[in-house]
């Protein structure tokens, strides 16, 4: 593994420990030797992340698009920043230069990331692991939900067994050292999802 793809909020949350843990995270990805790419934000859980991984001596690699730079929402501080001209364009510019994902707590966006990043893994678009940190058990209520699904027929077992979670950054980093894809038949090429 040499670099890790961060999903993350770019609000910071209700209380002080996710932020916390997201510089925890920063700085776990750099005393590891490894990269870090993420959504090029300079606020909230991706601003933290990306500050404590950049202030530890890690690569840290910004994928923004075009119209959140016009917004100033990008981080000011990277030396990597890459501006791409949309959210598709960004997920598979991040899918691509990344070995694994860390999803830590968000909104829509982290969500819809980590879930496109499930869906393919399931269609064999790529095969690089995703774990989930549960910083005060935040996503508990979405791993009952990806339950549910297997129960109800919708999402096969190893796929669920597929969304990995972690108490914290380092815990998550170990996870995806561990990674093995499941056996899935490859039903789509890169670029044709």
């Amino acid at each position: 593994m040499r670099r890790v793809c961060v999903f993350a909020g770019s609000a910071a949350g209700a209380r002080p420990e996710y932020a916390a843990a997201a510089a925890a995270l920063g700085r776990e990805i750099a005393a590891r030797g490894l990269g870090l790419v993420y959504g090029g934000g300079g606020v909230g859980l991706m601003g933290a992340v990306s500050a404590a991984a950049q202030d530890a001596g890690a690569e840290v690699i910004g994928i923004i698009p075009h119209g959140l730079v016009a917004r100033e929402a990008g981080a000011k501080q990277l030396k990597d920043m890459r501006v791409v001209a949309s959210m598709h364009e960004r997920k598979a510019l991040m899918a691509e230069l990344s070995d694994g994902f860390i999803v830590l707590p968000g909104g829509y966006g982290s969500l819809e990331e980590a879930v496109e990043t499930l869906t393919w893994l399931q269609l064999g678009i790529q095969r690089k692991g995703i774990v989930f940190v549960d910083t005060l058990g935040y996503w508990q209520k979405l791993m009952g939900a990806l339950d549910h699904m297997v129960a109800e027929g919708f999402v096969r077992a190893e796929m669920r067994a597929a969304a990995m979670l972690a108490p914290d950054g380092a815990a998550a980093i170990d996870a995806l050292a561990g990674f093995s894809p499941p056996d899935v038949p490859r039903w789509l090429k890169p670029g044709e999802a």
